[in-house]
């Protein structure tokens, strides 16, 4: 693969953005290519790690003709995990997927692994282990960081030493080809074992009477992007635009990064990442904690797909939530200034978000799952669970 050279970032204490990179090609073999502004990483290269990075698909009432399509997209040698929140009466949507997936075991062969996220046996393991955030009542919480979460220890149980997510509502497949090649190149790029890549899309399409408009940015990541750069400009006293990921539902993280960091539920999930990197890890405080990261720092890498993003809408409402769950991270952060946050609620209440008073949503924070038992958590799981399905050759 070919990429614009990772020649400029900025620095937040020990973490480091690299700004956008573009995928230049898609495909490329071991050879110089003469030029300082790009980097080649090979294919060989790419296929290699690709082994090591297990790929979580949470879901929610897909269609299934898109989660089929996303399956089969996912790099054939990446263990697959997939999380399903989806109905089981009315129909049994969680039914239809198990037998979508057994079929595409049946024709390709690939590792997966299949979990329901209300399944009873992960509310028994998450309570032997005593990691119970993720909890409501006697079931996991239903919320997309929950899913991932989910997912993370089940790639870290199986032993990958990369995690990436993507969304199974896309309806290009191989786009998610790219996205996964993308991930591989972000961490062979790193030179630190906490790691983490994002990406940009190209464009993100709408359907209009002309036809389909290449739109450059969501609105969601447009408003989302502004006040992350803003919440990074207060914490270092330098305005910047360097941040393009906010939002970013297609990213990817080594293992060692994951273990570390707690996770927000729901939508907010993806902000929260990047904002826990710069309370943590952008200031100078409890270096010995976390002597090793400091060490080698926090690399986030950001990379343009060539392919463009077209997936499933779900609505206004589902919008308006996001932009909430995003922007209520940046204002309750400890690095938002009191103008920041008066910015922030201006927008929302000019778009009708917020009332007079009201304040966004502080996000629930789940702990780190580094110093959880995932031997434990996964025997059991096992034992306990209806609905984990574990396929390999």
């Amino acid at each position: 693969m070919l990429l614009e050279a990772p020649v400029y970032k900025e620095m937040f204490g020990a973490v480091s953005i690299h700004e956008v990179q573009k995928v230049i090609k898609l495909d490329t073999q071991t050879r110089d290519v003469g030029s300082f502004t790009v980097k080649n990483v090979p294919r060989e290269d790419i296929y290699r790690v690709l082994e090591d990075i297990a790929i979580v698909v949470p879901m929610t009432n897909e269609k299934l003709q898109l989660v089929d399509g996303v399956l089969k997209a996912i790099p054939h040698q990446c263990p697959i995990i997939v999380v399903s929140n989806s109905k089981r009466d009315g129909p049994n949507l969680f039914k239809q997927e198990i037998d979508l997936i057994k079929h595409f075991y049946n024709l390709t062969r690939s590792k997966i692994v299949v979990v329901y996220q209300k399944d009873i046996g992960l509310s028994k393991a998450f309570n032997e282990v005593g990691y119970t955030d993720i909890l409501e009542g006697d079931k996991v919480r239903s919320g997309k960081g929950e899913g991932m979460l989910i997912g993370i220890l089940l790639a870290k149980a199986i032993g990958a030493k990369y995690v990436g997510f993507v969304d199974a509502d896309n309806y290009i497949p191989g786009s998610v080809n790219e996205y996964v090649k993308d991930y591989a190149a972000g961490f062979l790029m790193s030179e630190s074992d906490y790691s983490m890549v994002r990406l940009s899309w190209r464009h993100k399409p709408k359907v209009s009477k002309r036809g389909l408009y290449f739109k450059k940015w969501g609105r969601v990541s447009e408003i989302t992007n502004r006040y992350m750069n803003a919440l990074f400009g207060a914490g270092t006293n330098f305005e910047t635009s360097i941040i393009a990921t906010g939002n970013s539902g297609e990213h990817a993280m080594s293992i060692k990064l994951a273990e570390i960091m707690p996770f927000s539920t729901g939508y907010s999930i993806e902000p929260f990442e990047l904002v826990y990197l710069f309370e943590r890890f952008g200031r100078w405080q409890g270096v010995e904690e976390y002597r090793e990261v400091y060490d080698q720092g926090v690399e986030v890498f950001q990379i343009e797909t060539l392919n463009p993003h077209l997936h499933e809408e779900k609505g206004s409402e589902h919008v308006a939530d996001m932009i909430l769950s995003s922007l209520g991270v940046i204002y309750h952060s400890s690095l938002a200034t009191k103008g920041l946050k008066e910015s922030i609620l201006e927008d929302l209440k000019l778009h009708g978000l917020l009332g007079e008073g009201e304040e966004p949503p502080k996000p629930k924070v789940m702990p780190p799952v580094g110093d959880l038992d995932v031997e434990k958590w996964m025997k059991t799981l096992v034992s306990n669970s209806e609905t984990l399905f574990h396929f390999e050759v």
